[in-house]
């Protein structure tokens, strides 16, 4: 039986959305797999760094920079003094977390709070892609903001080496990546925000693993990351969508940390009846997961994808093509009488606001992402702030964008982000385009140093020293030799 049938034939499941797909008729019981939290608690446990292969290794420094880099240029985010006055009401002597971007330093479990909150903030961060037509593209987690700023306290709080690091990196994206993909699209379409209730279970596996803990107690922390796990879809385009990344981060901190001196939960979290998959998705397809974890990685197929634009994923084909096609037909704004943007219905569902007011609402609006690059050609952290985003021409220009959906976008898939552009000018021209994938896409991928270079522009957004930036990047380049992560602690903090 294929992905596609198995979920075809259960109660109440959906593709991306209600309107995507109705609830098909048909009975099936909950699958039984008896076994499947022992199973992902023993890769847990059992993994070791080198059996992960060099090409996946390599990939994940491009996302770990990334995630540094995210952090520095969210610790200047609106969100970044906020995050900092509650957090600096739990700080207590001997304190060894850093706060990226800052002096701070705070019990771990708040340093992953902040970090995850920072880096998600811009909306800028990887996302992990579909391998099936009923999985929205893009849209089944941002792998890295759960897991990475949870590691990364831990490792300060014991001065873990950097190949402990990586490898406890790569365990939780992993386990997020494979419960992702198992669990019925049903949890995203309902309204979950997935990279807060998966992430939080890849947050916990990667701090088990930096911990240590026996395959007995990883399966108590997943049970316990599953008590904590939330996030709802409604609340994006308000700071609460990068509060439900850094929670996540932290909910790993505490379930691991819990579990260590013997807190217990249900060790079948994952398949029980009652458990996550039944309460949080009413089903899921067991071999997505079961004896699937690192075969393949993630990162290696179907890989992630490191994002070109500060925006939600879904508008990322059509900026690179709208951009293209501004470029190449010298395109100015003043002449443009409106812009037809077809793309399909899971598209339309995510990007939901279509006269944003402030920056956070952008990064959510397909409207704001044309009419900004039709203007000024770029689209960047500067341009998704609130003064930009409440400019006259572009609000006036936004007004003039049609996004709808595409009956030969909604036919490719919703685990594509096809993109149908037709500039209509008022000379009565029109200039057509299409995109099914953006830079940083596996099939269009960005070097180490094409990473490093949003790196730099993230640390420049941040007004951080470039000769830290700089030693940031190298210290990843090559980050398993590191003896410990105190070097890169120092890179990131004042």
């Amino acid at each position: 039986m294929t992905r596609r049938e198995f979920f075809g034939s259960s109660i109440g499941m959906v593709a991306a959305s209600a309107s995507v797909q109705p609830p098909q008729e048909g009975a099936r019981q909950f699958p039984n797999v008896p076994g499947l939290t022992k199973y992902v608690s023993e890769f847990i446990a059992s993994t070791k760094y080198r059996d992960i292969p060099e090409d996946v290794l390599a990939l994940g420094r491009k996302s770990i920079l990334d995630g540094f880099g995210l952090a520095l240029a969210g610790s200047v985010s609106p969100m970044g003094p906020l995050i900092r006055q509650y957090v600096e009401k739990f700080v207590a002597p001997g304190s060894k977390s850093s706060i990226v971007g800052t002096g701070m330093k705070v019990p771990t479990r708040f340093a992953a709070l902040a970090n995850g909150v920072f880096i998600h903030a811009d909306d800028y961060d990887d996302t992990q892609l579909s391998v099936a037509p009923d999985r929205v593209y893009g849209l089944l987690t941002h792998p890295t903001v759960p897991v990475l700023p949870s590691v990364f306290a831990l490792a300060e709080t014991n001065r873990y080496t950097g190949e402990d690091l990586t490898l406890a990196y790569h365990v939780g994206v992993e386990v997020e990546c494979k419960i992702a993909e198992a669990i019925s699209p049903r949890h995203y379409g309902a309204g979950f925000h997935s990279t807060g209730t998966l992430g939080s279970f890849g947050g916990a596996a990667a701090c088990a693993k930096l911990l240590k803990l026996d395959t007995k107690r990883i399966a108590n922390a997943l049970g316990i990351a599953g008590a904590q796990a939330a996030g709802l879809r409604s609340n994006f385009g308000s700071m609460t969508k990068p509060f439900t990344a850094g929670h996540a981060a932290e909910n790993g901190v505490v379930a691991a940390d819990l579990a260590s001196i013997g807190w217990t939960a249900s060790e079948e979290i994952l398949e029980a009846k009652e458990g996550w998959f039944s309460a949080a998705g009413g089903g899921f397809d067991p071999e997505a997961i079961m004896n699937r974890l690192g075969k393949p990685w993630t990162f290696a197929d179907p890989g992630v994808s490191i994002k070109p634009f500060p925006s939600g994923s879904l508008t990322h084909p059509a900026m690179g093509e709208m951009l293209r096609l501004a470029r190449e037909n010298n395109v100015q704004a003043a002449n443009v009488d409106k812009v037809d943007m077809g793309g399909n219905s899971a598209m339309m569902a995510a990007l939901i606001h279509h006269r944003p007011e402030n920056s956070l609402q952008a990064k959510f609006s397909m409207e704001f992402c044309m009419a900004i690059l039709l203007l000024d050609r770029k689209a960047g952290l500067t341009e998704f702030t609130d003064p930009v985003v409440r400019r006259p021409d572009v609000q006036q220009l936004l007004r003039r964008v049609n996004f709808y959906v595409d009956p030969e976008a909604e036919k490719a898939g919703l685990n594509k982000m096809t993109s149908i552009i037709k500039i209509h000018m008022k000379d009565g021209k029109t200039i057509a385009g299409r995109a099914e994938f953006a830079k940083g896409h596996p099939a269009n991928p960005m070097s180490y140093e094409d990473e490093a270079d949003k790196f730099r522009g993230c640390a420049e957004f941040a007004k951080w020293p470039s000769a830290k930036a700089e030693s940031v990047i190298q210290i990843v380049r090559t980050l398993e030799k590191a003896t410990d992560v105190s070097k890169i602690s120092a890179a990131l903090t004042s």
